[in-house]
């Protein structure tokens, strides 16, 4: 089903308000910084965490000119409270002027699984704790994963210690331990991560922060998460270990765990009134 037409696809920030424009570009854009996550009809999960972690990637100068605190409201403002919808918004450098860009794009079809493989070339990433800037070099990545079969490409250091996904963050049980890559091993800040992990503790389930190599997971249950998708988990691993787990039930009971955390996204009335 495509968007209504009422829902342009995409949206420029003038400074006071937000204006539809067509998807594309007539001269090269280069983003710094960006931030996306699942709506369905009208309710997200963590939607402070990825306001937060936006902010944050958006240089000082840059967001007090641009006034991003009132583009962030605008475009949650803009969100459809109806339908399943995958919004990103954008802080861009355009022929050298920085532009703030909201897309408003339907949700793919989520899955509960998915196929790993271990990407055995150099770490693409310029800017690994920045959530956009190596958006296009991932998604590359990704897409020759696919070419191979698999659904995710898992970035590795120089030594072999597991680092993200092109698009997830990856966690893993050993036993009834969490485990989550060391923090020290420079990745994106996965607001799912923090969610599943502030779950763990509150249920007083151990974490373990860990350097592990991927053949080194062989048993155990790796979980790829994300906003879109929320937990999905690996069922195989090309490059990785020989065989991974699934202990019957935990998957849909944290699924449905991360699901009771919903909240309806603010009102659009009221949203809008703190654009003004």
């Amino acid at each position: 089903m495509s968007a209504p037409s009422t829902v342009p696809t995409a949206s420029v920030w003038t400074g006071s308000e937000l204006m539809p424009r067509e998807d594309c570009d007539v001269a090269p854009a280069t983003i710094i910084a960006a931030d996306s996550w699942l709506v369905e009809n009208g309710s997200t999960r963590g939607l402070d965490l990825h306001r937060d972690r936006f902010l944050r990637a958006v240089p000082r100068e840059t967001g007090e000119r641009l006034d991003v605190e009132r583009f962030w409201d605008a475009a949650i403002a803009a969100i459809p409270r109806e339908g399943s919808w995958f919004p990103r918004v954008e802080l861009r450098d355009q022929l050298g002027a920085p532009q703030l860009l909201a897309r408003m794009r339907e949700a793919p079809t989520r899955h509960r699984s998915l196929i790993l493989t271990t990407h055995t070339g150099s770490d693409p990433r310029t800017a690994p704790e920045v959530k956009g800037p190596d958006l296009a070099a991932m998604t590359r990545l990704r897409t020759e994963a696919q070419t191979r079969g698999a659904d995710e490409a898992v970035i590795v250091t120089p030594e072999g210690w597991v680092v993200e996904g092109t698009t997830t963050c990856l966690v893993w049980w050993a036993g009834e331990t969490l485990c989550i890559p060391d923090r020290s091993l420079a990745r994106i800040h996965s607001v799912t991560e923090r969610t599943v992990v502030t779950l763990a503790t509150a249920l007083g389930i151990e974490i373990a922060e860990l350097r592990v190599r991927p053949e080194e997971l062989d048993g155990c249950e790796v979980w790829a998460l994300n906003a879109l998708h929320g937990i999905r988990i690996a069922t195989a691993w090309q490059g990785g270990p020989l065989s991974t787990a699934e202990e019957p039930g935990r998957l849909s009971r944290w699924s449905l765990r991360l699901d009771a955390l919903r909240r309806p996204l603010p009102d659009t009335v009221e949203a809008t009134e703190a654009t003004e």
